[in-house]
């Protein structure tokens, strides 16, 4: 079982002390080097850290392998000094204080914030997990990788898709041992309830943030204004189907389903608007009815919550890129910031192994090569709510089974249980959805999950204001 790891106690080098230096002085200076005081804010400058950061680090992971040594130790020691602010974020609690005689009085403590308090330790905890992941195939070697080039030259498993910079995959010619075959499903498993726990955190944070003024200043008045007619006559016909109306909408491309993202979330925040308008005429009112409106809610809603399951690798929406960009929260901005980057390395992981299992599909049966490979992507299941965090991060606590093993540690573990007692102790139903069989023991939050793989984390807003 991965152990969250720890910040060295050793003092730090002259050299971690200069660097440390520059990177909270560009901090403060909120990433504006002229001293003018035109920066950004103090969360956004934190936010873009731990963004660019995330991005050196994992942005080269093209590989099933350990980090390397110098740029884990760099992740580790700089992710440290960043999270070090959230220490000093502080709320007043109540606490009984006990004097020499023995009598006690209410006094106010303070106490590191409550989401923090709780958030910070689980991220830290799935952040070891994904590395660890990472370091257990060290010593895998029943597949190695070839240059695209050499893989196309070879008549190889070359990939007709668009990740050209990446390199392929090479298995034996009668694919992977059984054995290897099913520890690499178990490590699958095991990054995808990573995965759901980092953008279930990071959906929740950026639910509670507030919504910027200049983005509502910049919303149309009415629903169908923001949607479009086709859009709009779906949504509020008395029959609607979200997987018919899907079906019926072009999204061939990346830019045409953030798109749709875009129009369905900002019809949603008008329709709040307008059931939270007291007068009737306000720019905001309507003669719609309360319930009509909330059932259009819903059904956009349920909309977007099918988009983000079949598409997780979509960049972020210009509302969250917004939200993003105008909070001022340093405490939210750290948490969204540091548990994107966590999810962006997962997604990223999740990937590099199926392109494993897509290369040992078409050794053992060639003509799967005409068969689109499988993808978080090509997920269209759609569950009944999208996961939550405090149940999805507190299940590897509840877990009897170990959520991460070399492939020796595999081999022992798959010896000393039979095929049924490890499918029993360790299934992952295909629809996704998890029921923990305990009281979860840590907690977080709830919601989304956003943006692309390409530079391994995607970047977060930097327009100065």
């Amino acid at each position: 079982m991965a152990v969250p790891w720890t910040p060295a106690a050793s003092v730090p080098s002259n050299e971690d002390m200069e660097m440390m230096k520059e990177k909270f002085a560009k901090l403060l200076l909120g990433e504006d080097m002229s001293g003018g005081g035109k920066g950004v804010s103090s969360a956004l400058a934190l936010s873009n850290a731990i963004t660019n950061l995330g991005a050196s680090a994992f942005a080269e992971q093209k590989r099933l392998e350990p980090m390397a040594p110098e740029m884990k130790a760099r992740w580790r020691k700089e992710v440290d000094w960043l999270l070090s602010v959230t220490d000093h974020i502080v709320e007043f609690v109540p606490s009984k204080q006990r004097s020499t005689d023995g009598s006690t009085m209410d006094v106010m403590i303070t106490r590191q914030r409550a989401d923090l308090h709780m958030n910070i330790p689980a991220l830290r905890k799935l952040d070891a997990m994904l590395i660890e992941c990472l370091d257990n195939f060290k010593d895998v070697n029943e597949f190695s990788y070839i240059s695209k080039d050499e893989a196309a030259h070879e008549g190889g498993n070359n990939r007709n898709d668009d990740k050209w910079w990446i390199p392929t995959p090479q298995v034996p010619s009668d694919g992977l041992s059984d054995v290897t075959r099913k520890w690499l499903q178990f490590q699958k498993d095991s990054v995808n309830q990573v995965l759901k726990a980092a953008m279930a955190i990071n959906a929740q944070v950026l639910a509670e943030m507030e919504i910027p003024e200049n983005y509502v200043e910049n919303l149309p008045k009415n629903g169908r204004a923001s949607l479009g007619d086709f859009i709009y006559k779906s949504i509020t016909d008395d029959f609607f189907d979200p997987d018919y109306f899907l079906s019926n909408i072009d999204l061939s491309s990346e830019h045409k389903i953030v798109d749709l993202k875009n129009k369905i979330e900002a019809s949603i925040i008008i329709w709040r608007r307008k059931m939270s308008a007291k007068d009737s005429k306000s720019s905001w009112g309507s003669a719609v009815s309360i319930g009509k409106r909330e059932l259009f809610e819903e059904r956009a809603e349920t909309i977007l919550l099918i988009l983000k399951q079949r598409f997780p690798g979509l960049p972020q929406s210009q509302l969250d890129g917004s939200k993003i960009q105008f909070n001022r929260d340093v405490g939210q901005a750290i948490l969204e910031s540091y548990s994107r980057t966590i999810e962006t390395m997962a997604f990223t992981v999740l990937s590099r192994i199926d392109d494993v299992i897509q290369a040992d599909a078409i050794a053992r049966d060639p003509s799967t090569a005409a068969i689109k490979r499988f993808s978080l992507k090509q997920n269209s299941t759609v569950s009944e709510q999208f996961p939550n965090a405090r149940e999805e991060v507190e299940k590897w606590n509840a877990s009897e089974v170990p959520s991460s093993m070399t492939l020796s540690d595999f081999m022992g573990w798959a010896m000393d249980q039979s095929e049924a007692e490890v499918k029993k102790d360790y299934e992952f139903p295909k629809d996704g959805n998890f029921k923990a069989s305990k009281p979860p023991p840590f907690i977080v939050t709830n919601k989304r999950m956003s943006y692309l793989e390409n530079l391994g984390v995607s970047r977060s807003p930097t327009a100065r204001h």
